[in-house]
């Protein structure tokens, strides 16, 4: 399988396989306008197998929250054929609006108009707390 380079865009490496079609959700990108190459379960020396994006054209996209998918993961900003800066994504301390608080009691539950806000509190479980109600959600 032969994908081209791309002179300017973005590439999101080493995702976790399987992982590529939730964070290209994520990012809302418009396959119909947008140039995209969504590579899955390729071989990776590092971890095995992995899932790599690259979308033309487009730079200005939101990458905190790609952690929040998998942290092990890398964007590399391109500019003229070449990476201009590479970024080693890690878990979002604060996360709005992504992942649902489960407690049937939580405010968020009856008032769909409140953000879902929460808040990391253990790097090594993965595990975020539900700003309201003090759920505890893992990853």
């Amino acid at each position: 399988m032969e994908v081209n380079s791309i002179g300017k865009g973005i590439v999101i490496d080493h995702i976790r396989a399987g992982c590529g079609m939730k964070v290209l959700s994520y990012l809302g990108v418009d396959t119909s306008k947008d140039t995209v190459a969504l590579i899955m379960n390729a071989t990776s020396e590092k971890h095995g197998r992995k899932d790599i994006i690259k979308i033309e054209n487009l730079t200005d996209v939101d990458i905190a929250v790609l952690g929040l998918f998998d942290h092990n993961a890398t964007v590399n900003i391109i500019e003229d054929g070449s990476i201009k800066k590479k970024i080693h994504l890690s878990l979002p301390e604060t996360v709005k609006d992504v992942i649902r608080c489960k407690n049937p009691r939580c405010v968020t539950s009856v008032e769909p108009a409140i953000p879902h806000i929460f808040h990391l509190v253990a790097t090594d479980r993965e595990e975020y707390r539900c700003e309201y109600c003090d759920e505890i959600t893992r990853l």
